[in-house]
């Protein structure tokens, strides 16, 4: 497509953009801007959150069984302003401050309940290699996207803790999967960026107590920035399973973060599995979650809570500030993402495509 040139105000043909190339094949390049349809608005990016699934395709290729196939733009967590609304006059207007919900809703062979759309078989995502073509994501300075992805912001919420909004979603949807938390203990295992943002939800909805896991300290020391009552390692398998929580998030991704949440689990309790282990078989205690009656339930991306979280961030109710550690320009892409690779020093990492402004 042409390269937007017409309208007001006048765009460049061109922005800075985050792109992996193959595996360990990271690359800052320009990618061109194309015209926006007529349900699209041009967003102009300022903060983007770099994801365990953007250094999934940086370090191995592939995110999952989302295996990269051609060059893709990184990116699904950002914020930013419309810099022109979209021609069919819906949407946010110029200069509204922006979030987005990456997800697009697709149906496919396999059913899935209708007040669900997450497990539609069928939906795309930002940043994503799941399908072919790739679906292209928004770590680039100017980005055109539908304006059934954007969400306007008030203007009391700073765009670099918006930049926070899909993934707090994401531990939004996974605290909501267990049910009415208010006054039971949580434990959360894994206390990165998703379960910190776990933590922060939990104590948001009135979790009476709320022990963090981690096998490094400077994810505990956010977690109980953001509301832990207590912090735990994770090689601590004792004090663990003495916690008895009624609910656990297991958001570590790794089959001994599964373990843990269902030793830490009190008979009857709910684990919520948020952590995306790897493919295939894993080792799972589950002789102990049958004699223990525990729920088991996963946990993938969101629906609407994207609304909630907005909301509680702009009453002031949802503190998240401190799961942000480092900001970079998008120049300094590549050293951002080895910053994000090391979990023990680092919490959310930000992309500035916008520095200075």
């Amino acid at each position: 497509m042409a390269p937007v040139t017409e309208g007001s105000p006048v765009l460049p043909a061109s922005g800075p953009a985050v792109v992996a190339h193959a595996k360990g094949d990271l690359r800052i390049e320009e990618v061109p801007l194309a015209a926006p349809g007529p349900d699209e608005a041009v967003v102009e990016v300022r903060y983007g959150g770099i994801c365990g699934s953007d250094l999934h395709y940086w370090l191995h290729g592939a995110a999952g069984e989302s295996v990269l196939r051609a060059p893709l733009v990184l990116g699904h967590e950002i914020s930013g302003r419309v810099v022109r609304p979209a021609a069919d006059g819906t949407g946010p207007a110029a200069g509204t401050a922006v979030a987005v919900h990456p997800a697009t809703p697709g149906p496919g062979a396999a059913r899935y309940p209708a007040d669900r759309p997450n497990l539609s078989p069928g939906c795309t995502y930002l940043g994503s290699a799941a399908r072919f073509p790739h679906t292209d994501g928004a770590f680039s300075r100017y980005v055109n996207l539908p304006v059934r992805m954007l969400r306007a912001l008030p203007e009391n919420l700073d765009l670099r803790t918006a930049a926070l909004i899909e993934p707090a979603s994401v531990a939004w949807h996974a605290v909501a999967r267990a049910g009415d938390v208010a006054g039971k203990t949580a434990l959360v295992i894994g206390s990165g960026p998703i379960g910190a943002l776990a933590v922060a939800v939990l104590k948001r909805a009135g979790a009476a107590r709320i022990v963090a896991v981690d096998m490094h300290a400077k994810p505990l020391e956010i977690a109980s920035a953001v509301g832990a009552d207590e912090v735990l390692t994770a090689g601590d398998a004792e004090a663990i399973a003495a916690v008895e929580a009624d609910v656990v998030i297991e958001s570590s991704g790794s089959h001994h973060g599964l373990a843990s949440a269902i030793q830490g689990a009190v008979r009857g309790g709910t684990v919520v599995m948020v952590g995306l282990l790897p493919t295939g078989p894993q080792p799972v205690l589950i002789s102990l979650a049958i004699t223990r009656e525990l729920d088991l339930k996963g946990s993938f991306r969101f629906n609407d809570e994207i609304d909630d979280v907005i909301a509680a961030l702009a009453d002031g109710t949802l503190h998240i500030e401190p799961v942000i550690t480092h900001e970079y320009p998008v120049e300094e892409a590549l050293e951002a993402f080895g910053v994000a690779r090391n979990s023990a020093e680092s919490g959310k990492v930000l992309l500035d495509f916008a520095p200075g402004r």
